[in-house]
């Protein structure tokens, strides 16, 4: 049993070490085969690596290729084209040295010519010369000596002509013309019967009691200066009972500051906010009845079509004067006038009382626009579609420009006899205007400048800055220049004070 076994163990020992064997040799085996087909394959692709270089290689080749041929082709169009140019250039400096010879021969045949008539003008000059001697000698006088024994040879035949048509004319029209005239005249002043409006440069305004007056002048004066500070207007308080004084030469500017004081007087509460509020409000109040006294004047007249900013001044035309003589009611006068007389004269009757009243309607304007009043009227009414035969009326009822209809020549007539009526025109008090006018212009013309009123009957102008535009320093030049200025431009009596005010003020609300 224990030999069998051994046997036994023996050949399954055997047999183990076969498998082992026969397995190894089979492994071996097939891991040569593996080693064959990666061998195999590594070759096959190497060869398809090389045969792709070449292919890249090749490619490469033909592109370069293509690149050089491109490359030469475009330098041979290149040169084709410096070719062409150099061509093209050089033909042209041919012509320009062809153009150059037939100028230099141009300019050789010019001088000759030149010389030849240089020439020929002295031989012309010096027969002249002999010519007028010799008619000089035949006629016994010199050539101007003959030139002015025509003229006036012409001018005795032309003033006989003259003088005796002119006394044929005059024959056949002063048989009726200055009877006519005087009749067409009369008969419109008869028949138009208005009041003459006399203008002042003071208006009076009532007090409670003579207590008030020291309310106006405020604590160190502040409300009488707030007060002509923002009206631009000069307070007179003096000895007369219970009234106060307000003297300006700008009717508006009155008439503000006359709404304003009276409703600070009834009110009794006078400071200077309070002060600017009630300014504020007059001159919305002076501006409705600007707005209404235009509809009055248009309404009067017939004309109630009228543009509003037309009416707006015509309205305004009732602050302004000419030579004391308040321009609304002339206006109006004036459009009444030249109606009639072109009723008279069977003349376009709507045209001339248009005309007559915006005749003057440059002088609402005349301190805002440069140049006549006649041109600018005539500018505005043309601006705001009146017809052009009105606006050649307005331009030319002071003979700027020729009047091209008979109504203009009517409303340049009814015009001046407006203002020729007795008592309707003062000198003096245009020249006042005029005079404190001029003196608020100087003052504005310089830069900084907010306003410049001219006051105490026009011995001192007050001017207020810009606060951020001129320092203290600054406003002191600003005075002394103004003051240089008015010496060199004004004639005036005594001497002007020029004040210069820089307020700035800083607001702020509590919530």
């Amino acid at each position: 049993m224990k030999i069998a076994l051994i046997i036994a163990l023996a050949l399954g020992l055997l047999g183990l070490l076969v498998g082992v064997a026969v397995g190894y040799w089979l492994k071996k085996r097939g891991d040569e085969r593996k080693l064959e087909s990666a061998q195999k394959r590594a070759e096959t692709i190497l060869t398809e690596a090389k045969d792709r270089a070449h292919e890249i290689e090749l490619e490469a080749k033909d592109r370069a290729l293509a690149i050089r041929n491109e490359a030469e082709a475009e330098a041979n169009r290149r040169r084709r084209e410096l070719s062409r140019l150099e061509e093209r250039a050089q033909r042209r400096l041919e012509q320009l040295e062809n153009r150059s010879d037939a100028l230099t021969e141009r300019e050789r045949r010019l001088n000759q010519r030149q010389s030849q008539l240089d020439k020929r003008y002295a031989q012309l000059e010096k027969a002249e010369s002999e010519f007028q001697a010799q008619l000089e000698r035949v006629a016994n006088m010199t050539q101007d000596e003959a030139r002015e024994e025509l003229l006036r040879r012409t001018e005795e035949v032309a003033r006989s002509d003259m003088a005796r048509v002119l006394r044929q004319v005059e024959m056949e029209l002063a048989a009726t013309a200055d009877r006519k005239a005087r009749e067409v005249v009369t008969l419109a002043i008869e028949r138009l019967a208005s009041d003459i409006v006399a203008e002042t440069t003071v208006t009076s305004v009532p007090l409670p009691s003579d207590e008030m007056k020291g309310r106006i002048i405020g604590r160190q004066g502040r409300n009488i200066r707030a007060i002509e500070s923002v009206t631009g207007v000069d307070l007179v308080v003096d000895d007369t009972p219970e009234a106060i004084i307000i003297s300006s030469h700008d009717p508006v500017r009155r008439e503000v500051a006359r709404i304003a004081l009276s409703k600070l007087v009834h009110d009794g509460r006078i400071h200077p906010a309070r002060i600017e509020r009630e300014v504020e409000k007059a001159q919305i109040e002076v501006d409705r009845v600007i707005r209404e006294a235009g509809e009055e004047a248009a309404y009067q007249t017939g004309f109630q079509g009228l543009h509003p900013e037309l009416l707006k001044l015509i309205g305004r035309l009732k602050f302004r004067t000419s030579y004391g003589q308040n321009q609304y009611y002339h206006a109006i006068e004036t459009s009444h006038l030249a109606g009639l007389l072109a009723a008279e004269l069977h003349g376009d009757v709507r045209a001339a009382k248009l005309g007559g009243l915006l005749h003057d309607l440059g002088k609402a304007v005349s301190h805002e626009q440069e140049g006549p009043h006649a041109l600018v009227g005539a500018e505005i009414a043309e601006r705001y579609g009146v017809p052009p035969k009105v606006v050649n009326i307005i331009a030319s009822h002071h003979g700027e420009v020729e009047p091209q209809s008979l109504e203009a020549i009517l409303v340049a007539a009814a015009d001046a006899i407006s203002g020729a009526r007795p008592g309707a025109r003062r000198e003096s008090l245009e020249n006042y205007v005029k005079r404190l006018a001029a003196l608020e212009e100087i003052a504005k013309s310089f830069g900084g400048v907010k306003e410049a009123y001219a006051i105490q009957a026009g011995r001192e102008v007050r001017i207020i800055v810009e606060p951020n535009a001129l320092d203290d320093l600054a406003c002191m030049e600003l005075a002394r220049d103004v003051a240089r200025r008015i010496e060199d431009s004004l004639q005036y009596p005594g001497q002007i004070k020029v004040t210069v005010i820089r307020e700035k003020r800083a607001v702020e609300y509590a919530k």
